[in-house]
């Protein structure tokens, strides 16, 4: 078991990661907790928002990458919820909302563990101090409770650890596009170095392992034949060379100012890459792009299909929304008219007639009971149109609620398909990738080492130009069909060991081929040729004139 952790933000590219379905042949998500929407992107944009509106922390995600030894066998659900759980005791993310994903990749299975460092009921950011040593503690443990054995960088004695550095993100791309890994190129470049007597042999051994000198942020750094960077003294193996020593070994014959940079040094690869284009293509290419293409309007039809269907489920349900709120209507409106039918035929079933309605009219009884009438007539009416009102303010509000839960609805089916978009994209961006490393690695012919890279280089003391130097190199893949080369056929490969000592030790041996003067001490000065400049004449010459 291999932990690896950081903290970190970005989280709508973290989500695309973890749903990267062209690098790894499954998927799942198995648990998300502690937030509203059901997917990545959703979640950590709530986390996000979250982070941004109670706290300043910018690294708002706690990731934890899970890496079981194939070796061992698997681990079981259980254990892996086990290994979580003692995590979060001890780095106290315990109740903090987290995402679970696991992932096959090459056949082996590893998980993922995504927590929000932020405590929204506190308003502030779990502090995570000592991480690292805390999280080998947990993986001590569990190695310990479960029988599993541990790399020896874990044991407690530090004589035993070996020195086994975590690859960065920039190495792991670099291995991803080349198929390279940094330790054989170490191990390449460090064999050139011991078995190099001079400079110039050392630099000769570089080109033909694929790499270039150039002048970057430190004095040395190496440009290889694909464009990546490295600084030399770090790619070399060996604990006593530093730096400096480096530096002292090549600053005599290659100084920095006469490298190129690294942008002119990139160029120059570049160049030299398109010797060999032809031989990086992949046969099937089209066949696998056109296969990922199907799986993702595969994947996009269902979100659109998902789409449609909510849509009309939304639709059904405004219509019955509103039949049912007429229905409502019209019942009450039904009811208060058969109110006011029933009370008029039992005023008109006791109303007095003969005498007794005589002498209601005059002793004025009849005028009090129409008045007591409409006034119960109007208090009934008004009482209605309360009820009216109110049902109004309920369908109102009705509708108002479900158009913002359509809304809601309709704004995860988008955001879905955003992030089947930025998934897509990713997607896309690994089988270039993946297709790149495969062309690089036929056109190696299964070697474990990159094309040669032979190229002039200025005289000491003079920059590099690649509009020039571009046409300098050969490389050894060449087209037996093409009637036209880079180079005459007759010059064959470029003697480097003489290259250098013409171009950057002229000035040290240029005393043998008559380039100095009788004393031997210096060049000959040359000549200076007198340039005649004109000028208007001023009055003071023209009167010296006369």
């Amino acid at each position: 078991m291999i932990p690896f952790a950081s903290s970190r933000g970005l989280g709508q590219d973290l989500a695309t990661h973890l749903q990267n379905a062209q690098d790894n042949e499954y998927v799942e998500i198995a648990e998300l907790s502690g937030a509203v929407a059901r997917d990545l992107h959703g979640a950590f944009a709530e986390w996000e928002f979250q982070a941004d509106a109670l706290t300043r922390c910018k690294n708002y995600l706690y990731s934890l990458s899970l890496n079981p030894d194939p070796a061992q066998g698997r681990l079981t659900r259980e254990q892996y919820l086990d290994y979580i759980e003692r995590t979060e005791d001890k780095l106290g993310l315990a109740g903090q909302p987290r995402a679970i994903v696991y992932h096959i990749k090459n056949g082996r299975e590893h998980c993922h563990v995504v927590w929000s460092r932020i405590n929204a009921q506190e308003g502030k950011a779990v502090h995570l101090a000592f991480d690292r040593d805390k999280l080998m503690m947990v993986t001590r443990e569990f190695a310990r409770d479960h029988g599993l054995r541990l790399p020896d960088g874990y044991s407690r004695d530090k004589s035993e650890r070996r020195k086994s550095k975590q690859a960065s993100l920039y190495e792991m791309h670099q291995q991803r596009e080349t198929g390279l890994s940094k330790a054989g190129s170490m191990a390449q470049i460090t064999q050139a170095w011991r078995g190099s007597d001079n400079a110039k042999a050392f630099v000769s051994a570089l080109s033909d392992l694929g790499y270039m000198l150039a002048r970057g942020n430190r004095p040395y750094v190496l440009v290889d034949i694909y464009g990546h960077v490295s600084a030399l003294p770090r790619m070399i193996d060996d604990r006593q060379v530093r730096a400096k020593d480096v530096q002292a070994f090549l600053s005599a014959d290659y100084p920095a100012d006469s490298l190129p940079s690294v942008e002119e040094a990139k160029k120059l690869a570049a160049e030299h890459r398109k010797v060999i284009k032809t031989f990086e293509e992949v046969e099937d290419r089209a066949a696998q792009i056109a296969k990922l293409e199907a799986r993702q309007t595969a994947r996009r039809d269902e979100a659109l299909k998902e789409k449609a269907a909510l849509s009309e489920r939304h639709r059904k349900e405004k219509a019955t929304l509103a039949t049912r709120q007429l229905s409502e209507r019209r019942l009450k409106k039904a009811a208060y008219l058969m109110e006011s039918r029933r009370i008029r035929e039992r005023r008109a079933r006791f109303r007095p007639t003969g005498l007794a309605a005589f002498l209601g009219r005059v002793s004025g009884v009849e005028l009090i009971r129409k008045k007591l009438h409409k006034a119960q007539d109007r208090r009934r009416y008004a009482a209605f149109l309360a009820e009216k009102e109110a049902l109004a303010d309920a369908k109102r509000q009705q509708t108002e609620l479900l158009t913002r839960r359509h809304e809601s609805q309709a704004l995860v089916i988008e955001r879905k398909l955003r992030g089947l978009d930025k998934i897509d994209k990713r997607e896309r961006q690994s089988l270039e990738t993946s297709l790149t490393r495969q062309g690089r690695q036929k056109a190696r012919g299964g070697n474990a080492r990159m094309p040669s890279l032979a190229l002039e280089l200025k005289p000491k003391g003079r920059r590099a130009a690649p509009h020039k130097a571009k046409n300098r190199h050969k490389h050894a893949f060449v087209d037996p069909d093409e009637t036209t080369s880079p180079l005459p056929a007759e010059t064959g490969d470029i003697d480097l060991t003489a290259e250098f000592d013409k171009v950057a030790g002229s000035t040290k041996e240029s005393g043998d081929r008559g380039d100095r003067g009788e004393s031997g001490k210096g060049r000959a000065p040359r000549k200076k040729s007198k340039i005649k400049r004109y000028r208007p004449r001023r009055n003071r010459d023209r009167d010296r004139g006369r």
